[in-house]
C-alpha cells in the first residue's frame, strides 16, 4: 500500500503574522498617517444597536463640524433608503449616541441642531477610572511623574468634581509602585459638597417643574448640574417666581430632551444685571419741606407752623364774619 502523506503546511500570506487559533477573525493593521475617525468598542460591539445604525454613527463622527446628516442628505449619500435610515438615526438617538434639538438662531428661525455623542452617559458610567500619575520623589528632591509607553510623559487625567481628594503620594525610585485598579461598575451620582441654602432652592425649583408640565421629569444627576445656572439667575435679581415662568411657557410640543430644553433656556434667555440705583441728588442749602399741622389753642382750629401756639386771627384779634381765619 501506498504510503499516506501528511499535507503540506499552508504558505504563509506575505506581511500577514500567523494566527494562534484555527478560525475567526485575524487583524491586518496597518498605520493610519492621514485621515482617521477612533470608534469605541461600546459602539462598534453594541448588544443592542443594528448593523446600519453602527455604520451610520461611524459615518456621522468622521464628518467635519455643520455637516448636515438630516435623513435626506444621508439618503443621498447611502443607499439604504429613507425609512432605514430614519429607523438607525432613532436608534443612535434611543441610546445617547445622537441627540436633535430644536433652537432658535439669531435671526428668529427655528432650526434643528444635531449632536453628535461620540461617548454617551451610559458608556461613560461603565468607563473605569484610570489611575491618577504618581508623583516620586528622587533622592535630589526632584519631582518626575510616571511615565508612559516609550518613555513619554502620561497625560494627567482630568479630575471629576466630585471625587474625593486623594493625598499625594511619595515612593523610592528604586521600589515600583502598585498601580491602583479600580472597578468598572457604574456608579451612581453623589450628592454635591455644598448645600447652601440657594442651591436648596434651586434644587427645589428643578425638580417641581414636573407639577407644571408632566414632561419636565429631570434625573437627580440633570438637577444637581442645572442649579449653578439657576443660581446665576437669582444673582441677577430673578425671583423664583421669574424663573418657573421662563422654564415652563410656549414649551415645545415635541419634547424628547426636557433637561437639554431647560440647559438652553437657563443659558440663552439669561437677563443682564440688575443696573445700580442712582443716588439721591444731595438737598438743597436752605430748602425746606411744609410746616406741619397744628392746632390752635385759642380756637381748635388747623393751620401749618413750626411749633404749636395760636393762629393768625388769634393772635391778631377777631376778624368779620365768613373771612377766612387760618391759613391751609
Amino acid at each position: 500500500m501506498a504510503e499516506t502523506k501528511p499535507s503540506p503546511a499552508p504558505r504563509p500570506i506575505q506581511g500577514v503574522r500567523r494566527s494562534a487559533t484555527p478560525s475567526g477573525v485575524t487583524h491586518v493593521r496597518t498605520y493610519q498617517s492621514g485621515q482617521y475617525v477612533v470608534v469605541g468598542n461600546h459602539l462598534a460591539q453594541h448588544r443592542e444597536l443594528s448593523l446600519t445604525a453602527i455604520g451610520l454613527a461611524t459615518h456621522i463622527f468622521s464628518l467635519p463640524e455643520s455637516t448636515p446628516v438630516d435623513i435626506r442628505s444621508l439618503a443621498e449619500r447611502f443607499p439604504e433608503g429613507r425609512e432605514r435610515i430614519a429607523s438607525a438615526l432613532r436608534e443612535l438617538e434611543a441610546h445617547g449616541y445622537l441627540e436633535r434639538v430644536r433652537e432658535h438662531t439669531e435671526s428668529g428661525r427655528l432650526v434643528t441642531r444635531t449632536y453628535a455623542h461620540h461617548t454617551p452617559q451610559a458608556a461613560r458610567a461603565a468607563l473605569p477610572t484610570l489611575p491618577r500619575p504618581v508623583r516620586a520623589v528622587g533622592r535630589g528632591g526632584t519631582g518626575r511623574t510616571s511615565a508612559g509607553v516609550g518613555g513619554e510623559p502620561r497625560e494627567a487625567p482630568k479630575e471629576d468634581d466630585q471625587a474625593p481628594a486623594e493625598p499625594e503620594v511619595v515612593e523610592d525610585p528604586e521600589v515600583p509602585a502598585p498601580v491602583p485598579v479600580e472597578c468598572a461598575t457604574a456608579r451612581p451620582p453623589r450628592e454635591p459638597a455644598r448645600r447652601e441654602p440657594r442651591f436648596e432652592e434651586a434644587v427645589t425649583l428643578l425638580a417641581g417643574l414636573r407639577r407644571t408640565d408632566a414632561r419636565l421629569i429631570l434625573s437627580l444627576r440633570d438637577v444637581n448640574r442645572l442649579a449653578p445656572s439657576v443660581i446665576d439667575w437669582f444673582d441677577r435679581g430673578a425671583t423664583p417666581a421669574a424663573v418657573h415662568r421662563t422654564l415652563t411657557a410656549d414649551l415645545p410640543a415635541v419634547m424628547k430632551h426636557p433637561a437639554g430644553v431647560i440647559a438652553y433656556r437657563l443659558r440663552e434667555l439669561l437677563p443682564p444685571p440688575l443696573p445700580a440705583l442712582p443716588a439721591p441728588p444731595p438737598p438743597t442749602a436752605g430748602a425746606r419741606g411744609p410746616y406741619p399741622f397744628q392746632d390752635c389753642d385759642g380756637c381748635d382750629r388747623v393751620f401749618r407752623a413750626p411749633a404749636p401756639g395760636r393762629c393768625r386771627d388769634c393772635r391778631s384779634g377777631p376778624t368779620a364774619a365768613g373771612e377766612v381765619a387760618c391759613a391751609a
